[in-house]
């Protein structure tokens, strides 16, 4: 197959589908939906792969990309059209692109065939889309009533990827000046007199659109730990020692203190609790898989970092915060007169309302490290409720 660049348009912030974040960023399957056609188009060769994204959730986008190829994240624009154009660009500002296959990512179930067969119908066009002929009767309807029958022949539905050679689909978009937005890439293209040739499309590239589809998904997907409607628990412990010489953080607010607590980072043991509870919510392994401590670039990082990618592996998973409880157990200091601080310090790090975050404190009754002094101990829980 001849080489290919690709551009995956998911930079729409609708949420049709129902969730709390916008559908590409959704699960189906289990997996954000998309990542579903990013995998399958690097898994055919694209290189590179553009994805235009709304710009205010790139911490979900990076992680609902996480470890896949190279994939390069551009801010999407207002309409389909400035998203594409922002994607192209980037891909003229790199150089040496020939041929550029354009998919939405609400069409997750791309099959390795439709791929080839655009790649392979550019060397005798400028353009190729992938199509399924009309097999219903079609009518004409006027307030509600039935008005006449229309033949289907030659009707056809027209799907995605839409594959161009790059040179005229960038010059078709630069020179996009209707007024109104453009359903796909193939109308710009016939604006500027592109020749489109149809190859056979493909049941299964459907468009995710409403919630039902992602129910049906995730039945048809027989796995039923994926259902898009559940809620989710998980739990979070840590300890630290208290030393001389370092700063005291709790729950992101620093607190004066004679000691405070050591660690790789900042040490904020109940922020790294929090972590923990998020990241078991969603089956994403501890706070050391991401943030491993001997990794250099995190000795003494501010814990709050760690909470916030937390956070947005959450929503990248199609899932929102519900609510969070920390405990924080020790002797000394007193934690009471820093609660409200603590509550509006996570609230705001989590993004979410200050009444679904909870702070609280024991002891040991002088028992154990805690009881001794020698440490501060945390335990947490998280709520997420899916998308």
């Amino acid at each position: 197959m001849a080489p290919f660049a690709a551009v995956v348009v998911a930079a729409g912030k609708g949420l049709r589908a129902g969730g709390c974040v916008p559908k590409q960023f959704a699960l189906w399957r289990g997996t954000p939906l998309v990542r579903h056609s990013v995998e399958r188009l690097l898994d055919a060769g694209a290189a590179p792969l553009v994805v235009a994204i709304p710009d205010d959730w790139r911490a979900e986008a990076e992680a609902a990309l996480a470890g896949l190829g190279p994939v390069v994240l551009v801010p999407g624009g207002a309409t389909r059209q400035a998203s594409v154009r922002a994607a192209l660009e980037w891909l003229d500002r790199r150089g040496g692109i020939e041929r550029v296959l354009i998919h939405d990512a609400a069409r997750p179930d791309l099959p390795g065939e439709v791929i080839a067969a655009l790649v392979a119908a550019l060397d005798g066009a400028p353009g190729a889309i992938p199509v399924l002929p009309v097999v219903d009767s079609v009518v004409r309807g006027d307030g509600g009533l039935r008005q006449a029958a229309e033949s289907r022949d030659g009707l056809y539905r027209v799907q995605t990827p839409q594959a161009f050679r790059f040179a005229p689909i960038l010059a078709a978009h630069r020179g996009w000046r209707d007024a109104a937005e453009a359903g796909d890439d193939a109308t710009v293209g016939d604006a500027a007199g592109l020749a489109i040739a149809l190859v056979s499309g493909d049941e299964r590239l459907r468009k995710v659109t409403f919630a039902e589809d992602f129910d049906s998904a995730d039945r048809d997907s027989h796995d039923d730990r994926t259902t898009a409607m559940m809620t989710r628990t998980g739990a979070g412990f840590d300890v630290h020692r208290l030393v001389e010489g370092e700063d005291l953080w709790l729950c992101g607010v620093k607190i004066d203190h004679p000691r405070g607590l050591s660690g790789h980072s900042d040490a904020d043991v109940a922020i790294h609790a929090l972590v923990d509870a998020l990241l078991g919510a969603i089956a994403a392994g501890d706070i050391g898989d991401h943030f491993p401590p001997s990794d250099p670039q995190w000795k003494g990082a501010a814990s709050d970092r760690f909470l916030a990618h937390a956070a947005a592996l959450v929503r990248a998973r199609g899932f929102a915060v519900g609510n969070v409880d920390v405990t924080i157990i020790c002797e000394a200091p007193k934690i009471g007169p820093h609660k409200a601080a603590m509550r509006e310090r996570l609230a705001a790090i989590l993004d979410i309302a200050v009444d679904q975050v909870s702070v609280k404190a024991t002891t040991t009754e002088r028992l154990g490290l805690t009881g001794r002094g020698e440490g501060i101990a945390a335990q947490a829980i998280a709520t997420v409720f899916g998308a």
